[in-house]
């Protein structure tokens, strides 16, 4: 599977799935299927009241197809309910959720990508470039991942709860964030799932800076003893 490097606020990268090219045509389709259905449900409505205001007909019927992607993107956290059955999402380049801004500038250039040309640009840019960004993907700086299940990324061994008499081995943990941990769990999450190590020698290099260690465990067991120490220190 096709992945991207993510670059995160700590300078540590990530890998995520690049969103495939059937999930993406697969979600436009079904958003185009649930605006079909709305407008065939509104137009059947306002025929049965004989409604001749042409204003709220526009508003009523043009403006879901005008403003669908960008509204739902903005409000479901880079998803349509289209991207959502498919599990696909939009993300920032270094790993943040993108603001309002780069989704209007995303939308904007769309219009380039699917209506001037049909969506064949936006096919072969995003077949070519190899990190799941069509035209307003690049303008804006985002991609469309595939999302991680929730459990994958949450395993019961990344966040084991170590019992009472558990002596911590690096108290300095504490000063770690939440957000740290989180991003430890990820690198652990990418190296148990797929088999990818290098997030875990980036984040352990990263925390062994961070925080004065010097150890020789293995990386692996060295973030698993983390997030262990770090549970016992912040429970207590």
């Amino acid at each position: 599977m096709q992945t991207i490097r993510v670059q995160t606020t700590q300078n540590v990268f990530i890998h995520y799935p690049v969103a495939s090219v059937g999930d993406r045509i697969l979600a436009f389709i079904i958003d185009r299927i649930i605006l079909v259905i709305y407008t065939v449900a509104m137009v059947l409505s306002m025929t049965s009241f004989d409604m001749e205001i042409v204003w709220l007909w526009i508003m009523l019927l043009g403006f879901p197809w005008f403003f669908y992607h960008l509204v739902f993107e903005i409000f479901m956290n880079g998803q349509t309910p289209g991207k959502r059955v498919m599990s696909i999402q939009v993300v920032r380049m270094d790993g943040t959720s993108p603001s309002v801004g780069n989704y209007i500038l995303r939308w904007l250039v769309g219009f380039i990508d699917f209506y001037i040309f049909s969506g064949l640009v936006a096919v072969i840019v995003v077949v070519t470039n190899g990190k799941g960004q069509r035209l307003g993907d690049l303008a804006a700086g985002t991609s469309v991942v595939k999302q991680t299940p929730q459990e994958q990324i949450s395993a019961r061994d990344l966040f084991i709860t170590p019992e009472d008499s558990y002596t911590p081995t690096f108290t300095q943990v504490m000063q770690l964030s939440s957000q740290d941990i989180e991003l430890i769990n990820r690198a652990l999450a990418a190296n148990q799932e797929q088999g990818n190590l290098q997030p875990v020698l980036l984040v352990t290099d990263k925390v062994k800076t961070m925080l004065g260690i010097q150890t020789d465990m293995p990386p692996v067991q060295f973030l698993y003893t983390v997030v262990k120490d770090f549970n016992h220190l912040t429970s207590r």
